[in-house]
Parts: structure tokens; sequence; C-alpha cells
């Protein structure tokens, strides 16, 4: 029998809402998240900035926390996969199912505060031109996780199904999209940052 797929509806549902994203802040306490990561995580974003740097330097500061805690949810969404794909025929999908549930929150919750960043440096620090890379970065952390959620289904299924070979190119092909929009992002970042750093 055919186990279930990878169910990722509640991860989009929530993105098409507040953008893309994992947040570390919402992976702390979470009981799989810590199972798969083998460490518990704490809440960067309640550290304090140096009295010496200006709010927009804080900003991005924060946003790269965010980045990555975003990348390391990311990861334990893909090691929670493959460990479920590893426990055929007897499929534990009851413990993925609640890790998929959790990374969800984590996404929901970075996406979040993502949007805040976006609207403080639109809004009261009056920079729309860094508010305009974090718009092109959701955009393309919510193709990462599209891209992601679609290789995790494709190599699910060249595990079950008659033409592997096929779907195992899939599955190549799209890593190399995600790749790709991995590589999008740090541009994204890196433009940010420097454009951040010109006045001040």
């Amino acid at each position: 029998m055919t186990p279930p797929g990878l169910q990722v509806a509640p991860v989009e549902a929530k993105l098409s809402k507040s953008g893309a994203g994992v947040g570390g802040g919402a992976l702390a306490g979470n009981g799989l998240l810590w199972w798969l990561a083998g460490a518990p995580r704490t809440r960067g974003m309640e550290e304090a900035h140096p009295t010496t740097e200006t709010p927009v330097r804080g900003l991005v500061l924060r946003l790269q926390k965010l980045q990555a805690e975003r990348s390391e949810a990311f990861q334990l969404l893909d090691e929670g996969h493959r460990a479920y794909l590893n426990s055929a025929p007897h499929y534990d999908f009851p413990r993925y199912r609640q890790l998929v549930h959790e990374v969800t929150e984590a996404f929901a919750s970075i996406s979040q505060e993502v949007l805040e960043i976006q609207d403080q440096l639109r809004g009261s620090q009056g920079r729309p031109d860094l508010a305009q890379h974090l718009t092109l970065l959701q955009d393309k952390e919510r193709e990462r996780l599209e891209l992601t959620a679609a290789m995790q289904l494709a190599r699910q299924r060249a595990r079950e199904e008659l033409g592997a070979e096929v779907l195992q190119g899939e599955e190549r092909e799209l890593k190399n999209r995600i790749i790709k929009t991995m590589e999008a992002i740090s541009e994204i970042l890196q433009d940010l940052k420097y454009d951040s750093e010109e006045t001040e």
C-alpha cells in the first residue's frame, strides 16, 4: 500500500497569506524538531543588539538570523522526510505528520516577522529600497518551498512506482532548480547588505 505523501498544503496555505519561510523562534520548544536536530534551539530574535548599531543595521541583522533559521528548518524537513522514507515498509507517518505540522508553524512564524521588518523598513525607517529586497526574498522563499515539496514527492514516487528512472531524473531536475533558487536568495541578501551599508 502506498504510504501518505508529503502534506504541505497547510504550509502553503499559511505562506500564501504571510509570505514564505521557517522561523527559528518557532523552532524552539518543538519536540520533533529537537529530536531531529539533536539539540535545543533558542530564540535568536530575543538577543539584544549592541547600542552602537543603527536601527536599519539592527533590522538587517535580525533578518539574517531569521534566514539562518529558515535554512535550518528546511534542513530538518529534508532530514525528516528521508527518515520517513527509510522507515518503509512500516512508514512512521504519525511522527512525520507531526514534524510537518511543527515546521508549518515555524514557516508561518518567520514569515510574519519578515513582514514586520519589511513594514519597518518601508515605513518608520524610510527605506523602501531595502523593503523591496524583502519582497523579492519572500517570493524566492515561496518558490523554494514549492520546489522542495515537489522534489520530496518525486523522491517518494521514485521509490514506490514503476519508471523510477524517469522519476529520479525529475528529482534531479527539481534539486537543480532548488539550488538555483537558493543562489538567487543569496544574491538578494548580498544586495540588501550592501545597499543597507551604503548610507551608514
